[in-house]
Formats: structure tokens, sequence, C-alpha cells
């Protein structure tokens, strides 16, 4: 064999490996990856529909309803933090729940009313079961505890607040996703400055939720429309 022939095999091989090089992320990291990522929402099976701020989608009704309902067990956990926490930072923690999710309450309930959109009155039966823990947790332990289970919780709402920012057609809640987004990143801010955080813990599932359970977004006994 020349060695012609084997430079030009050498070549062949190299132009092989680095096709594979290139294809194999995508492969691996492209459609499939970013498929099985991508923050959920609920759909309520209620379509899209007009309304004098743009289309409305079950998207953005599922965020919607989720900013209620973080406020309806953040806020008193908020408190709890002011009252119980141990730490100047828990407790600072705490100040910028209730002064963030105060806000984003208010702004909730009144996207809720222009674009009649029904939202919970009271915590979701999981989030009732985190309250519990806290209200369980004695002397020291309260504040890890506390700061494990909001940090998780604004974790996994902050991809679908980016996601509802960049692709709403509706202007009211484009602004109530801008707004969240940024109360959303200080929290997570001011928590993680409280030295509580397990961070090699904060995908596992929540402390508290039972396998199979479901969140419901309507409270069973009193709404806001």
């Amino acid at each position: 064999m020349s060695g012609r022939t084997i430079a030009t095999g050498l070549v062949v091989c190299a132009l092989v490996a680095t096709l594979a090089a290139v294809l194999l992320p995508v492969q691996l990291f492209g459609e499939n990856a970013s498929a099985a990522s991508a923050p959920a929402y609920e759909d309520d099976g209620g379509g899209t529909v007009s309304t004098r701020y743009g289309p409305l989608t079950a998207m953005d009704r599922d965020f919607v309803r989720k900013v209620r309902l973080a406020g309806l067990w953040e806020l008193p956990a908020g408190r709890q933090a002011q009252e119980r926490g141990r730490s100047k930072a828990v407790k600072t923690a705490g100040d910028h729940l209730i002064a963030g999710h105060t806000e984003l309450d208010r702004r909730s309930i009144e996207a809720g009313r222009a674009l009649g959109i029904q939202l919970s009155n009271q915590p979701s039966e999981q989030q009732q079961g985190w309250l519990a823990q806290l209200d369980a947790a004695q002397g020291a332990a309260f504040d890890p505890l506390f700061a494990q289970l909001l940090r998780r919780a604004h974790g996994k709402v902050f991809s679908l607040v980016a996601l509802v920012r960049a692709n709403s057609g509706n202007t009211m809640v484009r602004s109530l996703a801008s707004r969240t987004n940024s109360v959303v990143l200080d929290h997570i801010t001011v928590l993680e400055k409280t030295g509580f955080v397990d961070f090699g813990n904060l995908a596992a599932p929540a402390p508290g939720r039972r396998a199979g359970s479901t969140t419901s977004h309507i409270g069973r006994s009193e709404v806001i429309s």
C-alpha cells in the first residue's frame, strides 16, 4: 500500500470522526433533550381566546394561576421566616418574600379579573403540605428547611417564567412575567445567601410530595374571577 493511499485513508477517517463529533451533540442535546427539559404548563382545555390585551393561551392562564398560587403559600412562609428564623439572612429572605409576593399577588388578581381567569383562594394540597412541614419544624431545623423548600420552588418556576415572557402574545401576561422574573430572581438570590441551600438536592422531589400526586390550580371551595 502506497504512502499516498495511507494518507488519503487517514484524511477520510479524520473527516468521519469530525462529522460524528458534530452530529453526536446534536442528537444528544438537540430536539430530544430540549423537549425533555422544556418547562411544563398545564393545559386547561380552553384553547386560545381573544382579549383586548392580545391572544390568551392555556400557557398564559396556567402562568397567572401559578403566580397566584405561589403567593398563597410563600406569603405565610415569609411571615414564618420573619417570626421564627434564627439567622438574620433567613429573616431577610422572609422580608423579600413578603414584599415580592404581595406585589405579584395583587398583579395576578388584576390579570385574572381582566382576562377572565379563575384563581384559587387557597394553597394547593402540596403547598399546604410544605407549610405544615414549616409549622412542625422545631428550633434550628426551621432555617434550612425554609431555605430548601423555597429555593427549590423558585427554581422550578423560573424556566416557566422565561418561556411565558418569550412566547406570550398577551401584553398583560408579558408584563406580569417580566415583573415575576425580577422578583423570582431576587428571591433565589436572598435564599441562596442564607447559606442553607443544598444545591445537590435541588432536583430531588420536594419533601412531603406524595408519589403520583397532582396539583390543582383551582381551589375547590373558593375562586377569584
